[in-house]
Parts: structure tokens; C-alpha cells; sequence
């Protein structure tokens, strides 16, 4: 039996080191290290996160998310989930904030 992508990004990222997850509102789960936001999904159709302007442009000139579907221009960028590629590239995209956002700690 295949689990929703929501389930399998979910097991994934509580593997890496600091990780820890948050249910809240809007069929919203979201996902922190060691405190902190990287981002979080919406069921098993959208994942949201939150760079550095750089970081967000580049990304989205790189064709690898869209600007944030709600608001766009705020340096959240959104990647929509409706195939199981799109579940690696979401876990692509947590795994990049994570490694950012440990380092940032240090």
C-alpha cells in the first residue's frame, strides 16, 4: 500500500537531526528545527517555505518552485504535489532549509 506524500515527506524529515512537527489549522502541518520554521505542507497537495530573497529567486528562476501561491511576493515560495517526483523535490527543498538553517545555528 502507497502512503499519501503528506506521510512520506513527514517520516522523512523527522529523521534529520533537530526536526520536529507541528499539526495547526488549515489541514497545515508544519515542520521545524530546533525551533524554528522551514516551512510546512498543506495535506498532500502543497509544500510551503520561506527563503532568503536570493534564495527564492534563484530557486524560482531555476524553475524549482513558484512564487508562494497566496502571497507572492513575501519570499515564501510554494511547490504544488500531484506527482511522486514532486515528493523528492519537496524533501529536496526541506532538506536545503535544514542544512541552511543548522548552519545558521552553529
Amino acid at each position: 500500500m502507497d502512503l499519501p506524500s503528506s506521510e512520506v515527506i513527514k517520516r522523512e524529515l523527522l529523521g534529520w537531526e533537530g526536526v520536529t512537527i507541528h499539526e495547526h489549522d488549515f489541514a497545515t502541518t508544519r515542520f521545524y528545527v530546533n525551533g524554528i520554521e522551514m516551512g510546512h505542507i498543506h495535506g498532500d497537495e502543497i509544500a510551503d517555505l520561506q527563503f532568503p530573497t536570493r534564495i527564492s529567486k534563484r530557486l524560482i528562476s531555476e524553475g524549482k518552485v513558484l512564487p508562494h501561491h497566496v502571497i507572492p511576493k513575501s519570499g515564501w515560495v510554494s511547490h504544488e504535489i500531484q506527482k511522486p517526483e514532486d515528493v523528492k523535490a519537496v524533501i529536496d527543498l526541506f532538506y536545503l532549509q535544514h542544512q541552511r538553517l543548522i548552519r545558521k545555528k552553529k
